[in-house]
Parts: structure tokens; sequence; C-alpha cells
């Protein structure tokens, strides 16, 4: 692998609660032992002479660590680093999206798995769509690259589908459809909501929407355009057999640890 794009994880904490990623009652880790910011631009720095051209911040949620906008300030500065990215749950974005933009962030990828505020509420454990909603807004206004990123569930995979097509008809964000993923901890909950995206794929692409070339550099999604579309609808499958082919991407836990594949523990 030519490795060329690192996710850096700043903290483990989240204020959401999303049933298939946390547990109502977290233990988080002890503040002394998360990578400090001086820590994280350090290695930040070193990822960069290394080759790295892509840093993408993660969490938890990024966005309520202490001193992030330091953080970013900072990584945008490095030299030879193309690209400087945010994954987050969006709730905080509103307010921080156009110190962000003048950090030099260019992409944010935003968690939102429903857009009916009950369902919001059951799956997210917070009652905050309207505030998500905002930071898509507010982020698109800054000149940032939006893609809002839905886990496909059973039963609500249809409804998710038809209310997100209809939300791009004029909203220019692309939204992309993921795949539940089984971990260790949530075993029950992936046998009892996971649905394959192959089929909606087809559905899309019997309504018109078309492929889009992978780029050389691209992630393992499969994007769409439709004509009558503003957004883009994109599907990220992890069960289908070249989804690793084109992984160019390390990880960096909140502790230093390193993972060479986003799902491994190792």
């Amino acid at each position: 692998r030519r490795i060329s794009y690192l996710r850096l994880s700043v903290t483990d904490r989240c204020d959401f609660r999303c049933q298939y990623c946390m547990a109502e009652t977290m233990t988080f880790l002890p503040r002394g032992q998360v990578l400090t910011i001086e820590e994280l631009l350090r290695t930040a720095r070193l990822f960069t002479e290394l080759g790295v051209k892509k840093i993408r911040v993660t969490g938890g949620e990024p966005l309520i660590r202490r001193g992030v906008g330091e953080l970013f300030a900072g990584l945008g500065k490095l030299p030879g680093l193309d690209t400087l990215a945010l994954t987050t749950n969006g709730s905080h974005l509103s307010e921080q999206a156009a110190g962000l933009s003048a950090a030099g962030v260019r992409s944010v990828n935003i968690s939102l798995d429903s857009l009916e505020p009950a369902q919001f509420a059951l799956l997210s454990g917070q009652d905050k769509l309207n505030a998500v909603l905002d930071g898509v807004e507010s982020a698109i206004v800054e000149g940032i690259n939006v893609k809002v990123n839905a886990v496909l569930l059973r039963p609500w995979a249809e409804a998710q589908l038809r209310d997100f097509t209809a939300w791009l008809k004029d909203m220019p964000v692309t939204v992309r459809f993921i795949e539940l993923m089984e971990t260790g901890q949530h075993k029950a909950f992936f046998k009892s909501h996971h649905v394959s995206a192959e089929p909606h794929l087809a559905a899309l692409k019997a309504q018109g929407w078309q492929a889009l070339p992978r780029g050389k550099d691209a992630g393992p999604a499969i994007e769409l355009v439709h004509p009558d579309y503003v957004g883009r609808i994109g599907f990220i499958m992890p069960y289908s057999s070249d989804f690793c082919d084109s992984c160019n991407r390390l990880r960096i836990t909140a502790l230093g640890k390193l993972h060479l594949c986003l799902f491994s523990e190792q």
C-alpha cells in the first residue's frame, strides 16, 4: 500500500450516543492519557514529512475537544499537506464552521442517519437534528465540501433512502449510505439491523442515477449523480470483494496507537 492519508483521532468522547457506536454508559479515557495538542501536531508533522498528503481529524466528536481550534490552525500550516478534513456529528459545527474554514478545512463528513426528528433522536440519543442541519448549512456557506454519512439500518433503510434522495434535489452535498459493520461490542445490534446496500444501489441506477468513475486516489465509496438532482448519492459497502483494494490510510487513536486498518484492533 502507498499511504497518503492519515485519520487522527483527538478524543474518544462524544456528546451523542448512537446505537451502533456507543453504549448508554461509557467509560472514557482519562484526559491525562490522551495525546496533547502539541503531540498531535508533532505526529501530524512527522507523517506529512513521510508523504502523507491528507489528514482527517476524527473522534469521538472532535469539536468538543478543548484546544481543537489551535490544532486545526497548526495542521493548516503544515508544509506538504494538500487536504485537511474533519469528521463530526455536526452538532457544534455551525458555531465553528467559519474558524475551521479559515484554518484550511476544505472537507467535512457529517454523521446524520435520519432527517426525521424522532428517528434521529432515537438513533443518536440526542434531539439535535436542527443543530446538525444548521451545521450542514454553515459549512456550505463557508465553502467547505460536505459529505453526509448515513448508516443503513433495518427497518428504516427504505425511509432513509427516500428522505435523503428527496433532500438532495436542491442540497449540494453528497449523502453516503454505509452498510453497518459488525463489531465485537454490537453483534446483536448488527444481526437485527444490518441491511445490504446492493439492492438499493441497483434501484437507484434503475431510476437514472449513474455511477461516477473513481479517481486514482478515491476512497471505497461508489458515487452516483442524476441530472435532476443537485446533490450526489454514495454507497460504502465494507463487505464487497474490492473494498480494501484502494486503501491508502492509517489510523492513530487518541492514545497515540497506530492501526494499519481502520477496522482492526491490532
